[in-house]
């Protein structure tokens, strides 16, 4: 079987505030890391990757991303967030692939891309707080947002988000092109 890509971040493991400030339907934070372990490990094989866009754990008495990356299946790849702090986790800061002649930075927090960069941004950070300007898939920013809350609290597939995204792109700009008159 061919190894997949997935996406996730922002679990925020162990944070018990996280559920009343995103509204996550959760009662208590076991509920919600039982759940997100659940999934993500139900949908992710051992030879898959994972993309993770940052924030593993945060809270008193939470507990580090080297315990809960022993917990998930997958090979991470994982984006250095606010709130991760383990040594024992080797952290990247950002990465730009080509996928579909596409360029893609990957990075936790999308304030910190470069400078007039037009293209593709795959990113957590901002949870579902800004709905509109930061959802799942933005085409008019070319923004690619895969917290927790957008993606239903499961890895999604790379190639999927990546379709919907592109797609999305096309319908913006045809939507947004003013017709030619002769």
């Amino acid at each position: 079987m061919k190894e997949k890509t997935y996406l996730i971040g922002d679990t925020h493991f162990d944070h018990e505030n996280v559920i009343r400030y995103c509204k996550r339907p959760f009662r208590t934070k076991q509920e919600m890391n039982q759940l997100m372990l659940e999934n993500w490990n139900n949908t992710v094989n051992d030879d898959d990757f994972v993309m993770f866009m940052g924030d593993m754990s945060f809270g008193r008495d939470s507990r580090p991303a080297d315990y809960w990356l022993e917990q998930l299946k997958g090979q991470v790849i994982f984006f250095k967030g606010s709130h991760d702090q383990s040594k024992k986790v080797h952290y990247n800061h950002s990465m730009i692939l080509d996928i579909m002649n596409q360029e893609f930075l990957f990075l936790h927090d999308p304030k910190y891309a470069p400078t007039g960069w037009n293209k593709w941004v795959v990113h957590g950070h901002l949870h579902n707080n800004w709905p509109t300007r930061y959802a799942l898939v933005n085409g008019e920013q070319k923004t690619i947002n895969v917290s927790v809350e957008l993606i239903n609290y499961k890895p999604v597939l790379l190639e999927e988000i990546i379709n919907k995204s592109l797609a999305r792109i096309k319908y913006w700009k045809e939507l947004n092109t003013k017709p030619e008159y002769y």
